[in-house]
């Protein structure tokens, strides 16, 4: 049967460009949001802006233009960093957008092709089928037992029925596909659209906050309150001092901005959106930014078979007839009954076929058939895939009125259905068992007589005859075994959960090296079970056959329950609660429904299981890279904050060491470390050799708090060490603040070489490939080489040009406040089942 078998050329080549010329694409396009106005109203609010310009306002008050056209400046630096990140991350996003932008099929020239739905113009010929997204407005021209489920428009969940001769016979775009299959010529698209007219857009759906987003708004929010509460008193204290309202305020505004840690958002957002782009080079598309977060907690993943575990390439290996009850192999000289067999079987199967079982039965049919008898026919009814278990029935006629009525569907259920002698079920039980025991996937193929049009409202009411069974082999993909394995060594278990028979998937599963093979359960005796006993079977089975909606979702809750962090594949429409439901909900990008990536929160452009390792690895990687990025940040903003209010508080000789000029250079160093070069570290050699962390962790556990604090501690330590060593051999202000700030600026080079890994030492770690350590390491080493020693930048930072040995005591000491972290991992690498 040709590809186009309605008899419908569609448009030409040079009608579709006349028609798009005419009336545009097929976009959704309302009043965009304006990105980079939005960013900059967003960067106006930040607090570190804000006190970056009131201290501005201020030296501009007091006569300092220098000074306050330096943090003007810094401002304006501070902007363009952000907006630059900020762009970053919203073209991450945007590029997704365009990879999981919805395809369909039209009718062009008389064959069939699949586009890009932005692609349809008014005129085309859509075909919509079983699982998919309607692209466009427009009239069914044909159809076979066609529901639309319409509930985005309507509100009502339940699927309504259409056909050309229907008085509601019109499609709509947002609506998915619930049965059956129709072509519709394309009448309105884009705005002019019932969706386009009504306004809505997924684009209006706001994402809610992932737990680690929360806590670290939660951070900021009590950072910026303390900021404020010692911003108060550190005027106090100098008010009283000195009596001068404008001097106070500066003093105690570098105090306030050497307490925001401003870097951590910045670094949440842009750690999210450069992974979700770098899981997309990697053919993995992230719909929702949350998962990202939740991929390196995975525990679980429930995985389909077919097309996920096997290659979804199947080819008809085996017939059984049960007039004779043999199995035979189909590419032998067959006779007419065994012909008969692969006859029904393809006009069981749907008429332009999809499914790689229903093609290989067109192939085999060709191959088997003098007589194509496809044109002839006309399909008249048709009952979807549907019962437990599943199977379905076409029903075809000729301009004779001669039918056709032919099922298929799971052994069990055409037994069911068919008028068999116990003794004859037993051979075809027998015969179900030989062949899945061997890894084939069965079809059983039956056929009926019906007179008159007043079809039964159900295909198990027909009286079917068993013909026999088709047997598909569908080969294992050739890496699967490694990718097994790869998940296995990364302590996360798989569960295969598919509608095939238990046999056959055991087979498959024995022949993969799957760990549990050896039990199974099918979805009836699942749903029989009690909430605890369930719960219980989740966790100890891994083969799970026969499965239907219900009985996946009812896994992965289950799971949920026993504190599991599931991820799923699927790509069928029956698939699509299960997807929703799940931590992460994996649809396939080549064979997956539309509603599957629609319930889904990532897709697999290649259908590649594989890749959900390398998903893995990066979720991994992306939030181990953030916490470094965050305890770097909390660990340098210690002894900054420290170093300007110990001195005030104390009293000592030189109670402001550092004025608002110094501590913005400081964050403008520290910046550049946590954004991009702890982004752009490689994964760990041991991160997927460690079982996965618990979702509820974050980065404010207290082993890492404490680590961060110590280190912060120790270098405030060094810092202050270097203060008092100044002022007893009695050095002036500026020099005090040179060598001072010389040791922050060592410990701050070091704590990133340091902290680029919590467990290998650093002679490991400077081989690891990241070409912007080197590069942001020696901008900061000639930046503050020239504030030291170039006059007019020293003049204007308070600073004093430092002796050879003030200069090497100052790096020393900042150097060894921080190298003490390496004995610390030396110890922990002593004790490999602690590795962190």
């Amino acid at each position: 049967m040709p590809a186009n078998n309605f008899n419908i050329p569609g448009l030409s080549k040079q009608e579709v460009i006349a028609s798009r010329s005419k009336n545009g694409d097929n976009r959704l396009t309302y009043k965009k949001e304006n990105g980079l106005f939005d960013a900059i109203k967003n960067l106006a609010k930040e607090p570190m802006v804000i006190l970056l310009m009131a201290a501005a306002l201020i030296y501009l008050i007091s006569g300092k233009s220098g000074d306050a056209i330096f943090l003007a400046s810094a401002v304006v630096l501070v902007a363009t960093i952000s907006l630059y990140q900020d762009s970053r991350s919203r073209n991450a996003l945007e590029k997704l957008k365009t990879y999981s932008q919805p395809h369909c099929k039209v009718i062009r020239d008389g064959h069939l092709s699949e586009i890009k739905s932005e692609e349809i113009v008014i005129g085309d010929y859509l075909m919509i089928e079983e699982g998919t997204s309607i692209t466009a407005d427009g009239n069914i021209v044909h159809s076979n037992d066609f529901s639309v489920d319409e509930s985005i428009l309507t509100g009502e969940s339940f699927a309504v029925y259409k056909d050309k001769n229907s008085e509601d016979h019109q499609v709509f775009q947002g609506t998915t596909v619930a049965s059956g299959l129709a072509i519709a010529m394309v009448t309105a698209i884009g705005n002019d659209t019932k969706l386009g007219k009504i306004g809505l857009s997924l684009e209006n759906i706001k994402e809610e906050k992932t737990p680690l987003e929360v806590q670290i708004n939660n951070f900021i929010k009590k950072m910026v309150l303390a900021g404020a509460v010692i911003f108060c008193i550190v005027w106090a204290i100098n008010y009283f001092n000195s009596f001068n309202i404008l001097d106070s305020l500066l003093k105690s505004l570098t105090l306030a901005m050497s307490i925001l840690p401003e870097e951590i958002p910045v670094a949440f957002a842009t750690f999210m959106a450069l992974g979700a782009w770098r899981l997309m080079q990697m053919g993995v598309v992230v719909k929702q930014m949350k998962t990202v977060e939740t991929l390196g907690s995975a525990t679980v993943i429930c995985t389909d078979k077919t097309g996920t575990i096997t290659e979804n390439k199947m080819s008809l290996a085996k017939l059984y007839l049960l007039s004779s009850n043999e199995i035979v192999d189909p590419y032998q000289e067959l006779d007419n009954i065994e012909k008969e067999l692969i006859r029904m079987g393809m006009w069981a199967s749907e008429p332009i076929p999809f499914d790689p079982m229903e093609v290989a039965l067109h192939q085999a049919y060709v191959t088997t058939t003098l007589l194509d008898e496809r044109s002839m026919y006309k399909m008249i009814h048709e009952y979807p895939l549907g019962g437990k278990p599943p199977m379905m029935t076409h029903l075809f006629e000729n301009e004779n009125g001669l039918r056709i009525i032919a099922a298929k569907g799971a052994p069990e259920a055409l037994i069911a259905v068919s008028a068999l002698e116990d003794i004859e079920k037993e051979k075809i039980l027998e015969a179900v068992n030989t062949l899945a025991s061997q890894g084939y996937r069965l079809l059983a193929v039956g056929q009926s007589n019906f007179e008159g049009s007043n079809f039964p409202n159900q295909q198990q009411k027909f009286k079917f005859k068993f013909i026999g069974m088709v047997g598909f082999y569908d080969p294992p993909k050739p890496h699967i075994e490694k990718v097994l394995k790869d998940f296995y060594q990364a302590g996360i278990a798989i569960k295969i959960v598919t509608g095939d028979n238990a046999a056959t998937t055991m087979a498959i599963a024995k022949h993969i090296g799957f760990s549990g093979y050896e039990k199974s359960i099918s979805g009836d005796e699942l749903m029989k079970m009690s909430a605890t006993e369930l719960q219980q079977t989740v966790l100890e089975t891994n083969v799970f056959s026969r499965m239907f909606p219900d009985a996946k979702l009812k896994i992965i809750n289950a799971l949920k329950s026993s504190n599991e962090i599931v991820a799923m594949t699927g790509d069928g429409v029956n698939d699509g609660p299960a997807l929703k439901a799940a931590h992460i909900g994996i649809a396939m990008g080549k064979r997956g429904t539309e509603i599957a990536k629609q319930a889904a929160s990532l897709i697999l452009l290649d259908d590649d299981l594989a890749r959900m390792v390398d998903a893995i690895a990066m979720g991994r990687r992306i939030y181990t890279n953030l916490k470094k990025a965050i305890q770097y940040i909390i660990s340098i903003h210690i002894p900054i904050i420290l170093t300007v209010f110990i001195p005030l508080a104390l009293g000592w000789i030189y109670p402001n060491i550092f004025s608002p000029v110094h501590i913005i250079f400081l964050e403008l160093v520290m910046g550049p470390t946590c954004s991009i070069i702890y982004e752009n570290e490689p994964i760990e050699k041991n991160t997927m050799l460690q079982k996965p962390r618990p979702f509820s962790t974050t980065f404010f556990n207290r082993k890492e708090l404490i680590t961060s604090i110590l280190q912060g501690l120790t270098i405030t330590a060094g810092t202050l060490f270097i203060y008092q060593y100044a002022v007893q051999h009695g050095y002036g202000e500026h020099l005090t603040r040179s060598m001072v700030f010389t040791c922050l600026i060592a410990a701050n080079i070091l704590l990133t070489l340091v902290n680029r890994s919590f467990y290998y030492s650093l002679l490991t770690t400077i081989k690891y490939k990241n070409n912007l350590v080197f590069l942001i390491i020696m901008i900061t080493i000639l930046i503050s080489a020239a504030v030291l020693y170039i006059r007019p930048l020293t003049a204007f930072f308070g600073f004093q040009s430092l002796s050879l040995v003030q200069l090497s005591l100052s790096i020393s000491i900042g150097f060894l406040s921080v190298v003490w972290y390496e004995f610390v991992k030396w110890k922990k690498r002593l004790q490999p089942t602690k590795s962190a």
